[in-house]
């Protein structure tokens, strides 16, 4: 009798340098049980909710299929000089078709030039907004059927 395949039981993520158990509905992240891009139900200074999802975000990622927190400190994102390729490389590998960038609720987060041509290259529209402008372009675009992704920030 051969043995039975091994079964992934539990993921773990890295925070602060130390593996963490991370369940799949946890709070860094929900995967939604179709493919279709989940609508932000609701959001507010520091909190957004996304639709399917049990947990909030102060900033958060959104794919077709999914959502989780946008730590910056992951790839040493900053106010300026603003979001990173790297930010957005999980978004776009999920084969959207646009992205939504959501800049906070008063555009301090910066976007260089040189991140907007990153996405264009890889042949992805991208839309530029303060938050509540990009929350409500992303969730049209959903209600459209178009596969869409964004990254959103919630605060300034």
């Amino acid at each position: 009798m051969t043995p039975a395949a091994p079964q992934i039981i539990f993921a773990a993520v890295v925070q602060n340098s130390a593996w963490v158990y991370a369940p799949p509905w946890s709070a860094t992240g929900c995967r939604q049980r179709t493919m279709s891009s989940p609508e932000i139900c609701s959001l507010s200074w520091g909190h957004m909710q996304v639709k399917g999802c049990s947990s909030a975000y102060k900033d958060c990622k959104v794919w077709p299929g999914g959502s989780r927190a946008w730590d910056w400190r992951e790839t040493g994102t900053d106010h300026r000089p603003g979001v990173q390729p790297a930010d957005l490389e999980e978004v776009l590998s999920k084969g959207v078709d646009t992205l939504v960038i959501g800049r906070g609720m008063n555009e301090a987060l910066q976007v260089p030039s040189s991140t907007l041509d990153f996405v264009k290259q890889r042949g992805v529209d991208v839309r530029v907004l303060q938050t509540e402008k990009a929350v409500t372009e992303y969730n049209n675009l959903v209600g459209r059927g178009v596969k869409v992704g964004g990254v959103f920030h919630s605060t300034c």
